[in-house]
């Protein structure tokens, strides 16, 4: 076979051919290049970081919080996380086995962990200083310990509902939760190169992120304050074995809340073992019929439009008809008050002077005034999950729902509604709203906050309020709050009996809420308080035995913890 002769055009053709070919891979590799190296650039470096770096977190230290007078209320101590780096394990299995006992973990929930493709894995959060020093007895490589902190409240549950509880990353009741973003701060991180056992390579960069620490809150709250109330609350569920009791104490020229509290209540340090209702403070979250307590709005109103006339004169056979329904009050039993005036009246807490009065006032004044006072809406306090009570809507109200509301029933309101409303009488006539963080301040002290106190709004006149402070100072001289009357202290209170529903909708013949709301000194108030036994199975069922009492108790404890100079009862003749 002749081959062909290899012309130069030809040799010429097949430099071009391989040129070209040669241009054409250079191109897509350029172009491949290209593609991984600004397409891809981002996402494989991302890739590579998480093959050879590592990275460990860096709690920061939560905020603490502390009362008016600075005093510790809840902090923060350090423990020990147990973790472990996976790629560092020489025997995953028998590292389980070992561990397993102290931590109180199954072998195989703690196997699966110590498989699991990660740089490191937490093994049990924030334990005991004995499990941390077992577990460091056993010297297995692999396994690591993160330092944490843990929650504390050096007093154990005082003020356990207000302060809340906080998780192993984040508040989960009460002021913990509520305040969690400044609280917390934020975490760090380190994150350094590894080989491929997960150990750290020497001299090579560490990228550090500085955690940022949380911000310390100032309460309102009282701590010697508060502790007077939670022990007068806990006397109380002794003694008359209530379902429920509670009480708020404000200082009624401001707003800020200086003790709250209900029974039962909880232990912050096992909380899970308690039913979640126990966490919150029923004055703020609970809401029921007021009763007699809500005469004081109707009252005010009355005073401020003129319309109230002390000397105006009554008959009170024991109820009242309206709207084709009886309507008791609560001296039905002996023939009711008979003949009875106005000032009388509020003392001796007669439902149907007080019927006539709302019918007169009309539903339009009547409950522009309750809206006026706070009711029917969140005061605003800086707590999670506040009741906003409920009141008729304008066109619901008929003559029986106006009936109702005068001596406080078919609405329903929170303990805090009505101590801020009896806050407004005895400040001189202006609604605050409540609050428990005062001042947030740094770890080093600096002020980040300060909380302004303002009134909402002035609800009735000052002369209005001073006349509505005197015919409550009536209740504890001469009418049904007699045993809440202080020694040595002018006050104004008013009393409270509420019937409760029961599950077929009707009222109950046998449990009521006893409750006592007032304020003292009379001539400069320094501590508006509501208190409230609910459901009484023990002892004496009156409020008289039990809300009167302790309203007593508290008030008077207080006033000498604020050093308020005792005064005389003295007939100024005012009230007459």
């Amino acid at each position: 076979m002749t081959e062909l002769p290899v012309t130069r055009s030809t040799v010429r053709g097949r430099l071009i051919l391989g040129f070209i070919l040669t241009v054409l891979f250079t191109l897509l590799l350029i172009s491949r290049l290209a593609w991984i190296q600004i397409v891809q650039a981002d996402e494989l470096y991302e890739q590579a970081w998480k093959q050879w770096n590592h990275n460990l977190p860096i709690s920061t230290s939560r905020g603490s919080i502390y009362d008016r007078s600075g005093t510790l209320m809840a902090g923060s101590m350090q423990a020990d996380t147990i973790g472990a780096i996976p790629m560092q394990l020489e025997d995953p299995l028998a590292a389980a086995a070992a561990l397993s006992p102290i931590l109180e973990i199954e072998i195989e929930t703690l196997y699966e962990l110590l498989l699991l493709d990660r740089s490191a894995v937490y093994l049990k959060r924030k334990v005991e200083p004995e499990v941390s020093e077992a577990i460091r007895q056993l010297n297995i490589p692999g396994i690591v310990f993160f330092r944490e902190e843990k929650r504390y409240y050096p007093n154990d549950d005082l003020a356990a509902q207000l302060l809340g509880v906080a998780g192993m990353d984040e508040g989960l009741s009460g002021l913990e939760a509520y305040y969690e973003d400044l609280l917390s701060g934020s975490a760090g991180r380190i994150y350094y190169p590894a080989d491929a056992r997960g150990r750290q390579l020497p001299h090579d960069f560490t990228r550090y992120i500085q955690p940022q620490e949380g911000l310390d809150l100032y309460l309102t709250i009282d701590q010697s304050i508060q502790h007077i109330v939670e022990r007068e609350l806990d006397r109380i569920m002794v003694e008359a074995a209530p379902r429920q009791a509670m009480a708020v104490a404000v200082n009624p020229h401001t707003g800020a809340v200086m003790a709250a509290a209900s029974r039962p209540g909880f232990d912050p340090s096992q909380f899970s073992l308690y039913d979640p209702d126990s966490w919150t403070p029923a004055p703020f979250t609970s809401s029921f019929e007021p009763g007699s307590t809500f005469k004081m709005i109707i009252l005010a109103a009355m005073i401020e439009e003129g319309l109230f006339h002390p000397e105006e004169e009554h008959h009170c056979p024991g109820y009242i008809v309206v709207n084709g329904r009886r309507i008791n009050c609560w001296t039905v039993d002996r023939g009711g008050h008979g003949t009875i005036t106005s000032h009388d009246s509020v003392g001796g807490s007669c439902n149907p002077v007080f019927i006539t009065l709302g019918n007169r006032l009309g539903a339009d004044k009547m409950f522009q005034y309750v809206r006026a006072f706070g009711f029917g809406a969140p005061s605003g306090i800086d707590y999670p999950g506040e009741s906003s009570g409920m009141i008729f809507s304008p066109s619901a109200v008929g003559p029986l729902e106006l009936a109702t509301t005068s001596f406080g029933q078919g609405i329903s309101v929170t303990p805090l509604q009505q101590v801020m409303a009896i806050a407004a009488i005895a400040n001189g006539g202006y609604l605050y709203s409540p609050y428990l963080v005062e001042q947030v301040r740094s770890q080093d002290g600096e002020t980040v906050y300060s909380h302004e106190a303002e009134p909402v709004r002035q609800v009735i006149a000052e002369d209005t309020a001073r006349e509505v402070a005197l015919l409550m100072e009536s209740v504890l001289i001469t009418g049904t709050g007699q045993n809440a009357a202080l020694e040595g202290y002018r006050a104004a209170g008013k009393t409270g009996t509420a019937e409760k529903i029961g599950e077929d909708g009707l009222y109950r013949s046998d449990e009521f809420i006893y409750s006592l709301v007032g304020f003292a000194p009379l001539e400069n108030p320094r501590i508006a308080l509501y208190v409230a036994v609910d459901g009484v199975t023990k002892g004496p069922r009156f409020g008289s035995y039990t809300s009167a009492p302790m309203f007593k108790r508290i008030m008077e404890e207080s006033l000498n913890y604020l050093l308020v100079a005792p005064t005389e009862f003295e007939d100024t003749g005012e009230e007459e």
